[in-house]
Protein backbone atom coordinates (compact mmCIF):
# COMPACT_ATOMS: atom_id res chain seq x y z
CA UNK A 1 0.00 0.00 0.00
CA UNK A 2 1.23 3.48 -0.89
CA UNK A 3 2.49 5.52 2.06
CA UNK A 4 1.03 8.87 1.05
CA UNK A 5 3.35 10.82 3.35
CA UNK A 6 6.44 9.40 1.66
CA UNK A 7 5.27 9.79 -1.93
CA UNK A 8 7.70 11.46 -4.35
CA UNK A 9 6.69 12.53 -7.83
CA UNK A 10 8.49 11.44 -10.99
CA UNK A 11 7.61 14.74 -12.71
CA UNK A 12 10.42 16.30 -14.79
CA UNK A 13 10.23 19.96 -15.67
CA UNK A 14 11.12 21.37 -19.11
CA UNK A 15 14.62 22.79 -19.45
CA UNK A 16 13.26 26.15 -20.59
CA UNK A 17 10.60 26.39 -17.87
CA UNK A 18 12.06 29.57 -16.34
CA UNK A 19 12.63 31.23 -19.71
CA UNK A 20 9.05 30.52 -20.75
CA UNK A 21 7.57 32.09 -17.64
CA UNK A 22 9.98 35.02 -17.55
CA UNK A 23 8.99 35.91 -21.11
CA UNK A 24 5.29 35.44 -20.36
CA UNK A 25 5.35 37.75 -17.34
CA UNK A 26 7.55 40.32 -19.04
CA UNK A 27 5.03 40.56 -21.86
CA UNK A 28 2.15 40.98 -19.42
CA UNK A 29 3.97 43.70 -17.51
CA UNK A 30 4.40 45.73 -20.67
CA UNK A 31 0.78 46.71 -20.18
CA UNK A 32 0.44 49.64 -17.80
CA UNK A 33 -0.93 48.60 -14.42
CA UNK A 34 -4.01 50.80 -14.45
CA UNK A 35 -6.27 49.77 -11.58
CA UNK A 36 -9.91 50.84 -11.35
CA UNK A 37 -11.47 50.68 -7.86
CA UNK A 38 -15.18 51.37 -7.40
CA UNK A 39 -16.92 51.35 -3.99
CA UNK A 40 -19.81 48.89 -3.60
CA UNK A 41 -22.77 49.59 -1.35
CA UNK A 42 -23.27 46.51 0.84
CA UNK A 43 -24.65 47.76 4.19
CA UNK A 44 -21.83 45.90 5.91
CA UNK A 45 -20.66 47.69 9.05
CA UNK A 46 -17.12 46.41 9.61
CA UNK A 47 -15.98 45.69 6.03
CA UNK A 48 -15.78 47.91 2.96
CA UNK A 49 -16.06 46.32 -0.48
CA UNK A 50 -14.69 47.58 -3.80
CA UNK A 51 -15.09 46.31 -7.35
CA UNK A 52 -11.62 46.14 -8.89
CA UNK A 53 -10.53 45.83 -12.51
CA UNK A 54 -6.88 45.44 -13.48
CA UNK A 55 -4.96 44.31 -16.59
CA UNK A 56 -4.00 40.63 -16.71
CA UNK A 57 -2.56 38.48 -19.49
CA UNK A 58 -2.62 40.40 -22.76
CA UNK A 59 -3.80 43.48 -20.89
CA UNK A 60 -7.25 41.86 -20.67
CA UNK A 61 -9.46 43.34 -17.91
CA UNK A 62 -9.67 41.07 -14.86
CA UNK A 63 -12.29 41.61 -12.17
CA UNK A 64 -11.79 41.13 -8.44
CA UNK A 65 -13.38 42.03 -5.15
CA UNK A 66 -11.30 44.06 -2.74
CA UNK A 67 -12.50 43.88 0.84
CA UNK A 68 -11.00 46.04 3.59
CA UNK A 69 -11.52 46.27 7.36
CA UNK A 70 -13.43 49.49 7.90
CA UNK A 71 -11.30 50.59 10.87
CA UNK A 72 -7.61 50.72 10.12
CA UNK A 73 -4.74 52.95 11.14
CA UNK A 74 -1.86 52.02 8.84
CA UNK A 75 -0.82 50.04 5.80
CA UNK A 76 -2.53 46.68 5.76
CA UNK A 77 -1.16 43.23 5.08
CA UNK A 78 -2.93 41.64 2.11
CA UNK A 79 -4.28 38.22 1.22
CA UNK A 80 -4.83 37.43 -2.47
CA UNK A 81 -7.29 34.57 -2.91
CA UNK A 82 -8.16 32.39 -5.90
CA UNK A 83 -11.34 30.33 -6.21
CA UNK A 84 -12.21 26.77 -7.13
CA UNK A 85 -12.72 25.21 -10.54
CA UNK A 86 -15.57 26.58 -12.71
CA UNK A 87 -16.67 28.93 -9.94
CA UNK A 88 -16.27 32.71 -9.79
CA UNK A 89 -15.66 35.57 -7.40
CA UNK A 90 -19.28 35.35 -6.21
CA UNK A 91 -21.17 38.18 -4.54
CA UNK A 92 -19.75 41.26 -2.89
CA UNK A 93 -20.93 40.22 0.59
CA UNK A 94 -19.39 36.73 0.51
CA UNK A 95 -15.94 35.59 1.71
CA UNK A 96 -15.58 38.06 4.56
CA UNK A 97 -13.15 36.01 6.70
CA UNK A 98 -9.86 37.66 5.78
CA UNK A 99 -11.05 41.27 5.76
CA UNK A 100 -12.75 40.63 9.11
CA UNK A 101 -9.38 39.42 10.42
CA UNK A 102 -7.69 42.70 9.47
CA UNK A 103 -6.36 42.07 5.96
CA UNK A 104 -6.82 43.75 2.63
CA UNK A 105 -8.45 40.85 0.78
CA UNK A 106 -8.28 40.70 -3.01
CA UNK A 107 -10.43 37.90 -4.46
CA UNK A 108 -9.57 37.32 -8.13
CA UNK A 109 -12.17 36.25 -10.67
CA UNK A 110 -10.77 33.47 -12.90
CA UNK A 111 -11.37 34.44 -16.52
CA UNK A 112 -14.00 32.50 -18.41
CA UNK A 113 -15.30 30.68 -15.33
CA UNK A 114 -18.12 31.45 -12.92
CA UNK A 115 -20.83 29.15 -14.24
CA UNK A 116 -20.97 26.94 -11.17
CA UNK A 117 -21.95 27.69 -7.56
CA UNK A 118 -20.49 31.23 -7.46
CA UNK A 119 -20.87 33.56 -10.41
CA UNK A 120 -18.03 35.27 -12.26
CA UNK A 121 -17.73 38.47 -14.25
CA UNK A 122 -14.49 38.11 -16.27
CA UNK A 123 -14.64 36.84 -19.86
CA UNK A 124 -11.73 35.12 -21.59
CA UNK A 125 -11.41 36.85 -24.99
CA UNK A 126 -8.92 34.22 -26.23
CA UNK A 127 -10.33 31.23 -28.08
CA UNK A 128 -8.84 27.76 -28.46
CA UNK A 129 -8.96 24.74 -30.70
CA UNK A 130 -10.90 21.54 -29.99
CA UNK A 131 -11.37 20.91 -26.26
CA UNK A 132 -13.33 18.66 -23.95
CA UNK A 133 -16.07 20.62 -22.10
CA UNK A 134 -14.46 22.40 -19.17
CA UNK A 135 -11.16 24.29 -18.96
CA UNK A 136 -8.33 21.78 -18.55
CA UNK A 137 -7.96 21.05 -22.27
CA UNK A 138 -8.46 24.53 -23.69
CA UNK A 139 -5.40 25.09 -25.87
CA UNK A 140 -3.71 22.10 -24.22
CA UNK A 141 -1.62 21.14 -27.24
CA UNK A 142 0.36 24.39 -27.11
CA UNK A 143 2.03 25.95 -24.08
CA UNK A 144 1.50 29.42 -25.59
CA UNK A 145 -2.24 28.93 -26.07
CA UNK A 146 -3.04 26.96 -22.92
CA UNK A 147 -5.80 28.38 -20.73
CA UNK A 148 -3.77 28.34 -17.51
CA UNK A 149 -0.97 30.39 -19.03
CA UNK A 150 -3.44 33.24 -19.02
CA UNK A 151 -4.85 32.40 -15.58
CA UNK A 152 -1.46 32.12 -13.84
CA UNK A 153 -0.41 35.41 -15.41
CA UNK A 154 -3.63 37.06 -14.24
CA UNK A 155 -2.80 35.81 -10.73
CA UNK A 156 0.68 37.31 -10.73
CA UNK A 157 -0.80 40.59 -11.89
CA UNK A 158 -3.29 40.37 -9.03
CA UNK A 159 -0.33 40.43 -6.63
CA UNK A 160 1.17 43.32 -8.58
CA UNK A 161 -2.17 45.10 -8.27
CA UNK A 162 -2.59 44.71 -4.52
CA UNK A 163 1.01 45.79 -3.96
CA UNK A 164 0.37 48.97 -5.96
CA UNK A 165 -2.33 50.16 -3.55
CA UNK A 166 -1.06 52.83 -1.20
CA UNK A 167 -2.96 51.40 1.81
CA UNK A 168 -1.25 47.98 1.46
CA UNK A 169 2.17 46.99 2.79
CA UNK A 170 3.77 45.32 -0.26
CA UNK A 171 6.08 43.27 1.96
CA UNK A 172 3.17 41.62 3.79
CA UNK A 173 1.28 39.88 0.99
CA UNK A 174 0.10 36.26 1.05
CA UNK A 175 -1.66 33.99 -1.46
CA UNK A 176 -4.30 31.39 -0.65
CA UNK A 177 -6.80 29.07 -2.28
CA UNK A 178 -8.60 25.74 -2.24
CA UNK A 179 -8.45 23.17 -5.07
CA UNK A 180 -7.97 25.10 -8.34
CA UNK A 181 -7.47 28.20 -6.22
CA UNK A 182 -4.67 26.47 -4.31
CA UNK A 183 -3.08 25.40 -7.59
CA UNK A 184 -3.16 28.99 -8.82
CA UNK A 185 -1.77 30.19 -5.47
CA UNK A 186 1.06 27.65 -5.70
CA UNK A 187 1.95 28.80 -9.21
CA UNK A 188 1.89 32.41 -8.03
CA UNK A 189 4.17 31.59 -5.10
CA UNK A 190 6.66 30.10 -7.54
CA UNK A 191 6.47 33.07 -9.90
CA UNK A 192 6.56 35.83 -7.25
CA UNK A 193 9.69 35.19 -5.19
CA UNK A 194 9.09 37.54 -2.25
CA UNK A 195 5.63 36.70 -0.91
CA UNK A 196 5.24 36.66 2.88
CA UNK A 197 3.09 33.52 3.31
CA UNK A 198 0.91 31.00 1.48
CA UNK A 199 -1.85 28.51 2.17
CA UNK A 200 -2.58 25.67 -0.26
CA UNK A 201 -5.70 23.65 0.57
CA UNK A 202 -5.87 20.48 -1.62
CA UNK A 203 -3.91 22.10 -4.48
CA UNK A 204 -5.14 21.08 -7.92
CA UNK A 205 -2.78 21.03 -10.95
CA UNK A 206 0.18 19.45 -9.13
CA UNK A 207 1.70 16.18 -10.34
CA UNK A 208 -0.83 16.45 -13.16
CA UNK A 209 0.08 13.40 -15.22
CA UNK A 210 0.12 11.02 -12.27
CA UNK A 211 -3.06 12.52 -10.79
CA UNK A 212 -4.84 12.08 -14.12
CA UNK A 213 -3.86 8.42 -14.13
CA UNK A 214 -4.91 7.96 -10.51
CA UNK A 215 -8.44 9.43 -10.29
CA UNK A 216 -11.49 8.88 -12.46
CA UNK A 217 -13.31 12.03 -11.50
CA UNK A 218 -13.58 15.46 -13.03
CA UNK A 219 -11.84 17.80 -13.65
CA UNK A 220 -8.83 15.51 -14.35
CA UNK A 221 -11.17 13.23 -16.29
CA UNK A 222 -11.40 16.01 -18.89
CA UNK A 223 -7.83 15.21 -19.90
CA UNK A 224 -8.59 11.49 -20.04
CA UNK A 225 -11.67 12.05 -22.21
CA UNK A 226 -9.76 14.40 -24.51
CA UNK A 227 -6.97 11.89 -25.06
CA UNK A 228 -9.44 9.07 -25.57
CA UNK A 229 -10.68 10.93 -28.65
CA UNK A 230 -7.30 12.39 -29.71
CA UNK A 231 -5.04 9.41 -29.14
CA UNK A 232 -2.09 10.81 -31.06
CA UNK A 233 -2.01 14.02 -29.02
CA UNK A 234 -0.74 12.53 -25.75
CA UNK A 235 2.89 13.59 -26.11
CA UNK A 236 1.96 17.17 -26.98
CA UNK A 237 -0.55 17.35 -24.13
CA UNK A 238 1.90 16.15 -21.48
CA UNK A 239 4.61 18.44 -22.89
CA UNK A 240 2.28 21.41 -22.50
CA UNK A 241 1.09 20.49 -19.03
CA UNK A 242 4.68 20.18 -17.82
CA UNK A 243 4.93 23.99 -17.96
CA UNK A 244 1.95 24.33 -15.62
CA UNK A 245 2.60 21.66 -13.01
CA UNK A 246 2.57 22.84 -9.41
CA UNK A 247 5.64 20.79 -8.56
CA UNK A 248 7.82 23.02 -10.74
CA UNK A 249 6.43 26.12 -9.05
CA UNK A 250 6.88 24.55 -5.62
CA UNK A 251 10.60 24.17 -6.33
CA UNK A 252 10.82 27.95 -6.76
CA UNK A 253 8.55 29.16 -3.96
CA UNK A 254 10.17 30.70 -0.88
CA UNK A 255 7.24 31.95 1.22
CA UNK A 256 6.40 30.08 4.45
CA UNK A 257 3.60 27.76 3.39
CA UNK A 258 0.83 25.64 4.90
CA UNK A 259 -0.43 22.71 2.83
CA UNK A 260 -3.40 20.46 3.49
CA UNK A 261 -4.73 17.27 1.92
CA UNK A 262 -7.71 15.00 2.43
CA UNK A 263 -6.83 11.33 2.72
CA UNK A 264 -10.16 10.44 1.06
CA UNK A 265 -9.96 13.09 -1.68
CA UNK A 266 -11.01 11.63 -5.04
CA UNK A 267 -10.64 14.94 -6.91
CA UNK A 268 -7.10 15.96 -5.92
CA UNK A 269 -5.37 12.78 -4.71
CA UNK A 270 -3.43 13.22 -1.49
CA UNK A 271 -0.18 11.80 -2.99
CA UNK A 272 -0.16 14.64 -5.53
CA UNK A 273 -0.34 17.18 -2.70
CA UNK A 274 2.57 15.48 -0.93
CA UNK A 275 4.47 15.40 -4.22
CA UNK A 276 4.30 19.19 -4.34
CA UNK A 277 4.91 19.56 -0.61
CA UNK A 278 8.16 17.56 -0.68
CA UNK A 279 9.46 19.72 -3.54
CA UNK A 280 8.49 23.01 -1.91
CA UNK A 281 11.61 25.09 -1.44
CA UNK A 282 10.58 27.41 1.38
CA UNK A 283 9.58 26.72 5.01
CA UNK A 284 6.54 24.46 5.01
CA UNK A 285 4.04 22.48 7.04
CA UNK A 286 1.36 20.03 5.94
CA UNK A 287 -1.75 18.60 7.56
CA UNK A 288 -3.24 15.34 6.29
CA UNK A 289 -6.91 15.14 7.23
CA UNK A 290 -7.42 11.39 7.36
CA UNK A 291 -11.22 11.37 7.37
CA UNK A 292 -11.78 14.19 4.91
CA UNK A 293 -12.13 14.40 1.18
CA UNK A 294 -11.71 17.39 -1.10
CA UNK A 295 -12.58 19.90 1.63
CA UNK A 296 -9.17 19.04 3.15
CA UNK A 297 -10.03 20.04 6.68
CA UNK A 298 -12.42 22.84 5.78
CA UNK A 299 -12.88 25.50 8.44
CA UNK A 300 -10.48 23.82 10.87
CA UNK A 301 -7.74 24.00 8.27
CA UNK A 302 -8.55 27.66 7.59
CA UNK A 303 -8.23 28.33 11.33
CA UNK A 304 -4.68 26.95 11.21
CA UNK A 305 -3.81 29.33 8.36
CA UNK A 306 -5.48 32.24 10.13
CA UNK A 307 -3.38 31.66 13.24
CA UNK A 308 -0.16 31.21 11.26
CA UNK A 309 -0.72 34.31 9.14
CA UNK A 310 -1.45 36.43 12.21
CA UNK A 311 2.06 35.87 13.54
CA UNK A 312 3.75 36.54 10.18
CA UNK A 313 1.64 39.29 8.64
CA UNK A 314 0.61 41.02 11.90
CA UNK A 315 -2.79 42.46 10.87
CA UNK A 316 -3.33 43.79 14.40
CA UNK A 317 -0.54 46.32 13.78
CA UNK A 318 -2.75 48.09 11.23
CA UNK A 319 -6.13 48.03 12.95
CA UNK A 320 -7.48 50.78 15.21
CA UNK A 321 -10.88 49.86 16.58
CA UNK A 322 -11.36 53.42 17.77
CA UNK A 323 -10.77 55.44 14.62
CA UNK A 324 -12.11 54.52 11.19
CA UNK A 325 -10.11 55.82 8.25
CA UNK A 326 -10.96 56.66 4.69
CA UNK A 327 -9.76 54.49 1.82
CA UNK A 328 -7.51 56.13 -0.69
CA UNK A 329 -8.26 54.63 -4.09
CA UNK A 330 -4.85 54.90 -5.66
Amino acid sequence: MLNVREYRSSYKEPEDFDDFWAATLAEARRHELTVDITPVETHLVTVEVFDVTYPGFGGHPIRAWLRLPERRSGKLPAVVQFHGYSSGRGAAVEDLLWSSAGYAHLFMDVRGQGGDWAGGDTPDPVGSGPAYPGFLTRGVESRDDYFYRRVYTDAVRAVDTVRSLDFVDPERVAVIGNSQGAGIALATAGLVPDLAAAHFQAPFLADIQQATRTVRTFPYEEITKYLAARRNSADRVWQTLAYFDGIAFARRAAAPAWFSAGQLDDVVPAPAVFGAYHEYWGPKQIRLWEHNGHEAGGAEDLAIALSAFASILRPSDSIDLGSPTETRNS
